[in-house]
């Protein structure tokens, strides 16, 4: 049950992270402030972080679906 309730977190988490990032368009990542790191030029410490914080969620996610699968396919103890 708890790995059930952490994969839909990571799931809502890692979509939300994905789209703060910044595309061609500007992404939402404008509306929280992104489009203010224009101005400074460049890749800036806080997109790298971005970066980081999104792939850290997604190897976790990742992590909880082949968790899931492993505890699924195990027999069942007690029953």
């Amino acid at each position: 049950m708890g790995f059930q309730i952490a994969l839909i977190v990571f799931s809502l988490l890692l979509m939300l992270l994905v789209l703060m990032h910044k595309g061609k368009g500007g992404g939402l990542s404008d509306m929280f402030g992104g489009g203010m790191q224009s101005s400074v030029g460049g890749s800036s410490v806080a997109e790298r972080n971005l970066d980081r914080i999104t792939v850290v969620v997604g190897v976790l996610w990742f992590v909880c679906i082949v968790v899931l699968a492993i505890i699924t396919k195990s027999p069942s103890v007690g029953g």
